[in-house]
């Protein structure tokens, strides 16, 4: 059995950095979600939006 695999992606909240580099991670798991063919989900256990497609987690944290 091979472990989970989980890939966080990084970014800022805010208006302000929205469409900016400061996101490329958050923009980098939703497209992998995308291709997954997977959506984010709020899970307030993992403090932000998660999937899980197969054995791959993706999260996109959110402020706390």
């Amino acid at each position: 059995m091979n472990p989970p695999r989980l890939i966080v992606g990084l970014g800022n909240p805010g208006l302000e950095y929205e469409a900016t580099r400061h996101n490329v991670g958050f923009w980098f798991v939703d497209h992998l979600a995308d291709k997954l063919k997977t959506l984010l989900a709020p899970q307030a256990k993992f403090y932000g939006k998660a999937a899980r497609a197969n054995e791959i987690w993706l999260l996109n944290p959110a402020p706390s």
